[in-house]
């Protein structure tokens, strides 16, 4: 670790939201430049760093900052720039001479501890006293909080993010209990806390570190699915993070049961634990699904058989009864759910209710999960469709709330009818914001494939609806002739019942190329992206070939593929510019993916230079091309499919992955022309017959498997779905049976 002390000459860069820094340090006998979470330097300031060299190709050396400590300038010299750095409000170049003039050596003594002495010189009243007084003593506070974060391995980049949810009472609410912090500051999990809160010496039996352990092993539990874990299973994965005796985390369960800060449930006599969030998501799910579904809906004036015979004769179709059925439950049911596989006309069903409610004069709103099942939804119905979030108008307030609904019971949509589409990716906190919208009265329509892998947040809304079978339900069943044309529609409905696909039949969309092993495999995708597909049938080889794959890692994962594809399709240019992250390389036209929800990220849409519309919100999910890197500005822009351009500081750029290939699981929602998919040896849970299914229904073309034939058998036998522990089900039997006696 380099150790150095200089005056900030100049701050090239500087991200307000995290405090990253590119800075020109001043040494005894050389410049050098520094680089790093340093939130409170500013121009004129003497800091001590201490760090580590790092070459850049583009800037060369810079030292990369892991711990700096502020040091009061020396000299009358040193003291005049750091005073009228802009540190301080209120005190400008001239303010900051009569200063030193005033007080020489002492100056910054007097603001620390005689501030009033200020009125002893010309120009400085109360008003101004009190903003020099404020803005010091926030910059000090600041500073003595980096410094006392510093000491346990906090970064200043968490640093930064404590102080503004603290203040000037960070220090002593951290001292108070750590644990805090991995429940109110973003990013800071239990395990940074915890060792933490060991090096101050807090307790290991501490009530603080029990409760956080818990709460960090049911948050555990979450990100697998579930909404609620048995009390048993809880305790077992609590000792392993705590390693405490059961004992005293089942007195802590109970404790916080209690204290309301978790909820206990008995189902079949086997005790159950919740996190708040997700029992009041259930609860609310349950009652507003049985309110929406019974409430006596407005009566249409219209003979169903009618519409749908004229229906079929304007846009020169014939109904499946199963369609006919879902058109006549939309009209007499407030909650309907159409589902079904591809090729059994959910879209051309829903077109034909939205045709059916627009003639009636009813106000029908459309929306989906991500933009891009939003985008594809406004395509298949001709109508604006929005995601749920901008439906909902959200609101981002901050890391550690997330969003707030414009949209709720407070005011809700004005819509008769509702129909939202992919379904099956819809998590049980989404869904509690949406139905909190939705009045009863309404018509509300659920679309999706129970058969597609469920949503990636916690929850299993889709089936336990379906499951319950006490919302209404029309199932499409009935594969169209022109679908069964299609070897991707058969083949899905094939795999998905368990039996083997018809494969390479000449002239069909489904194809099997068997390869032994993974490098073989790689290379065969590589060929397929490069020549073979674009010659066969002028794909587009980064618009519309799109590689899923099972897994992250491997000869055939995500990252190795992404690395290879990117440079046979985008390779190094001299005027392309790049940036290297991590162990990522991003370049000027690379196909890129959002891996995170970010509320706050600011985008617009241009009509050639004019700004038509703007926003903030970036979802995990959205795909888009790199279209220009700055590396003198430190950012990196983006545009995305629909339309909407974002720029990103550098420090913003681990939110984005390289998307040539992307996991099965990531493509939800999402349809290509062309899909491939590397067939090969994986974990088990991955290795599954609805991963399998999932993945070739995001095929609208094409669908090019490439590997080996018997883990095509494995994946299509393997019909292990992994047990999503939801009471939704349970709930809304429940909540009915009240219903009903009442």
């Amino acid at each position: 670790m380099i150790s150095i002390q200089g005056t900030v000459e100049e701050i090239i860069f500087r991200n307000e939201s995290n405090g990253y820094v590119v800075a020109i340090l001043e040494t005894e006998d050389d410049i050098v430049t520094i680089v790093g979470y340093i939130p409170i330097i500013n121009i004129g300031e003497t800091i001590q760093v201490e760090g580590t060299w790092e070459k850049h190709k583009n800037y060369g050396q810079q030292l990369k900052v892991e711990n700096y400590t502020p040091v009061v300038p020396a000299t009358m010299n040193g003291i005049i720039n750091y005073l009228s750095s802009g540190l301080i409000t209120g005190i400008g170049p001239k303010t900051a001479e009569k200063i030193v003039d005033k007080f020489g050596e002492d100056s910054i003594d007097i603001l620390q501890y005689n501030p009033e002495r200020l009125k002893e010189i010309d120009g400085i009243g109360k008003k101004k006293i009190k903003k020099i007084v404020e803005s010091f003593e926030e910059q000090r506070d600041l500073k003595d909080v980096m410094m006392f974060l510093q000491q346990y391995n906090i970064s200043s980049k968490f640093g930064i993010k404590i102080y503004k949810k603290y203040g000037k009472e960070t220090i002593a609410k951290v001292k108070e209990n750590p644990y805090r912090l991995s429940e109110e500051v973003f990013g800071i999990g239990f395990k940074m806390a915890d060792k933490m809160a060991i090096s101050m010496g807090i307790d290991f039996n501490s009530k603080y570190r029990i409760m956080a352990g818990i709460k960090y092993a049911l948050m555990q539990y979450s990100t697998e699915g579930h909404t609620y874990i048995m009390k048993n299973m809880l305790i077992n994965k609590s000792k392993e993070i705590l390693q405490i005796p059961e004992e005293e985390i089942d007195n802590g369960i109970t404790s916080m049961a209690l204290e309301n800060n978790i909820k206990l449930e008995n189902f079949d006599g086997e005790l159950c634990v919740y996190s708040l969030p997700f029992y009041v998501a259930e609860t609310n799910v349950s009652k507003k699904l049985v309110e929406i579904s019974k409430v006596d809906l407005p009566p249409l004036k219209i003979d169903v058989d009618k519409e749908i015979h004229t229906i079929e004769n304007t846009e020169g179709i014939t109904l499946a009864n199963r369609q006919k059925e879902a058109i006549k439950e939309a009209v007499s049911n407030g909650v309907l759910v159409v589902t079904g596989g591809p090729g059994t006309g959910k879209t051309t069903t829903i077109n034909s209710i939205i045709q059916l409610f627009e003639k009636q004069g009813l106000d029908i709103t459309l929306a989906a999960p991500t933009g891009r099942a939003a985008k594809r939804m406004s395509e298949t119905t001709g109508k604006e469709a929005k995601t749920i979030h901008r439906l909902l108008e959200y609101n981002f307030i901050d890391e550690e709330i997330g969003m707030d609904f414009g949209r709720d019971d407070g005011t809700p949509m004005e819509s008769d009818v509702v129909i939202i589409d992919e379904v099956s990716m819809v998590d049980i906190l989404l869904m509690n914001n949406l139905l909190k919208a939705i009045m009863p009265g309404t018509r509300l329509i659920l679309v999706g494939d129970v058969d597609q892998l469920p949503s990636v947040g916690a929850g299993n809304v889709l089936r336990d609806i379906i499951d319950s079978k006490l919302i209404k339900v029309v199932q499409l069943d009935e594969i169209f002739r022109q679908a069964k044309e299609s070897m991707i529609v058969v083949n899905a409905h094939r795999i998905n019942s368990g039996e083997y696909p018809h494969l390479n039949k000449k002239g069909k969309d489904f194809f099997f190329m068997t390869r032994g092993n993974g490098n073989d495999i790689s290379n065969t995708i590589l060929e397929l992206v490069k020549e073979r597909l674009p010659k066969f049938n002028g794909y587009d080889p980064i618009a519309d070939i799109q590689i899923l794959t099972p897994m992250k890692k491997g000869d055939v994962g995500v990252n190795a593929l992404n690395e290879k594809i990117q440079n046979i399709l985008n390779p190094k240019h001299k005027l392309k510019n790049e940036r290297k992250q991590g162990d990522t390389l991003f370049r000027v036209g690379d196909k890129i993916m959002q891996i995170k929800n970010n509320y706050r990220t600011e985008w617009k849409i241009y009509d050639g230079s004019k700004v038509t519309e703007e926003g903030e919100g970036v979802f995990n999910g959205d795909l888009g091309i790199i279209t220009g890197i700055d590396n003198e500005e430190s950012e990196l822009t983006v545009l995305f499919d629909d339309k909407r351009e974002v720029t990103y500081p550098f420090a913003q750029l681990d939110e984005l992955r390289l998307s040539y290939a992307t996991t099965i699981h990531k493509s939800q929602g999402s349809e290509f022309p062309v899909v491939i998919i590397p067939v090969f040896w994986g974990p088990p849970m991955l290795l599954t017959r609805n991963l399998l299914y999932t993945g070739i229904t995001r095929a609208k073309e094409l669908v090019v498997l490439v590997g080996m034939e018997r883990y095509l058998n494995t994946m299509i036998s393997n019909n292990r779905i992994t047990k999503r522990y939801s009471g939704l089900s349970r709930r809304l039997k429940d909540v009915f049976e009240f219903y009903m006696r009442s």
